[in-house]
């Protein structure tokens, strides 16, 4: 790992320590989260004049996560995706460098864990989604201790998801999905893919043994870029073990539990060795939104934010609206899907302050970019209705195509720092 992102991840431990003056405060606008959605509203709604918008968010870097894919196959570096979180604040917007603990929406007032008491008119919630790597038993030790175990979900390990391909000899190498809604669906598989083709062009085609091990009963949710994958898969000879979820990794001796569900419904305990092993961890709504009125208490959405599908308003709190990871849209969580869901919130949100109803909608569109190869990519767009919706409508999307992969590498981080982190895409 470089000096510079070493120095970030140290950076973030220190930031743990920090502690704000109790005190309080009140905001016309609160935004809970400086990732993606958090600053995405905050530079549209400085972009439309408001003026009293405070963004809660503690960490002092801020990541452009889908690149991290392209970091562990070796076709990215790790400091091209971290930048100051400072340089993303709109200008006019207080940024509040403290960590949600409660939010009570009754009194309209966030507490922190430094002590302060944040009141509110209104609240975006967008505080991102956490990985819950010790819901896996001994996943966390093997990432810390096994150099033949990874992860691209964390800024530590994708680099080592790098150095562990290139030391690979052959065996059985194993990626895992876990049975949780994740941030980037299809990452589990984008690397497997391109770890795929780089053991094709090191000619260990053959002492490879691909293994995707998934929580899910298929490859994607949306069949015409299933059909497409199921081909990618039958090209690689990669051997898909759905419904296997991962409980357990025993890093010692190399083997990898798993849930598995039997046709007749029933759970029985699988066991797969392998050479290498990349994991994506279970992942859930931030402890804090868990606990919280905001959430769901019951039911197949329970821990996250409920948020009207079409208007990203809150049901029960009309001064509440949420987006993003963390909400319980029926959508892929991707950074695509923020792009489109933000502008519909900034103008739902200015709706609502002058006392009007909320008109726009969103259409549940996402995208996930699969990389099926080194030099191809498959864009997947879709929406609510889990059909196809192309962007480029004189593009095949149904392909997997060079001209796509450039756009993964090279056009959409310029999109996302230059644009949409500024309000303007």
């Amino acid at each position: 790992m470089s000096d510079t992102v070493s120095e970030h991840v140290r950076g973030a431990g220190q930031e743990a320590r920090l502690a704000r003056s109790p005190g309080t405060a009140r905001h016309r606008i609160l935004i809970i989260g400086g990732g993606t959605a958090g600053l995405c509203v905050a530079a549209r709604l400085a972009r439309a004049g408001q003026k009293d918008v405070a963004l809660l968010e503690p960490s002092a870097h801020h990541y452009y996560q889908p690149l991290w894919t392209l970091v562990g196959a070796g076709a990215a570096r790790i400091e091209d995706t971290v930048r100051d979180e400072a340089r993303y604040i709109p200008k006019g917007v207080t940024w509040i460098q403290d960590w949600a603990e409660e939010v009570d929406p009754v009194a309209r007032t966030v507490g922190t864990r430094g002590g302060q008491r944040l009141g509110y008119d209104f609240l975006v919630v967008a505080p991102g989604i956490q990985l819950d790597w010790n819901k896996v038993r001994g996943l966390r030790e093997a990432l810390e201790s096994r150099p033949n175990v990874s992860s691209n979900y964390d800024v530590r390990y994708a680099p080592k998801t790098w150095e562990m391909l290139r030391a690979f000899q052959g065996g059985t190498a194993l990626f895992t999905h876990p049975a949780t809604p994740v941030k980037c669906a299809g990452a589990p598989q984008k690397i497997m893919y391109l770890a795929a083709d780089h053991f094709r062009k090191r000619g260990l085609q053959d002492a490879a043994h691909v293994v995707f091990a998934s929580a899910n009963k298929s490859i994607f949710g949306v069949k015409e870029y299933a059909a497409v994958l199921e081909q990618v898969v039958k090209r690689y000879g990669i051997d898909t073990r759905f419904q296997h979820d991962l409980v357990e990794v025993r890093g010692a001796v190399n083997e990898a539990v798993f849930t598995r569900t039997t046709p007749e419904g029933a759970a029985e305990e699988v066991v797969l060795p392998y050479a290498l092993l990349h994991v994506c961890p279970p992942q859930s709504a931030p402890d804090f939104i868990q606990k919280s009125p905001l959430a769901w208490h019951e039911g197949p959405t329970r821990g996250w934010v409920k948020a009207d599908k079409y208007t990203l308003r809150h049901p029960d709190h009309p001064e509440v609206f949420a987006l993003g990871d963390a909400s319980d849209l029926p959508t892929s969580r991707t950074g695509a899907a923020i792009r489109k869901q933000a502008p519909v919130l900034v103008e739902n949100l200015l709706a609502v302050m002058r006392g009007q109803e909320p008109t726009a909608t969103y259409d549940g569109y996402a995208s996930c970019p699969l990389t099926t190869g080194y030099g191809k990519l498959l864009l997947a767009e879709f929406g609510y209705e889990g059909k196809p919706t192309p962007s480029f409508p004189l593009i095949d999307s149904l392909k997997e195509r060079r001209d796509m992969w450039l756009l993964k590498k090279y056009g959409l981080p310029r999109l996302y720092w230059d644009l949409m982190l500024r309000g303007r895409a």
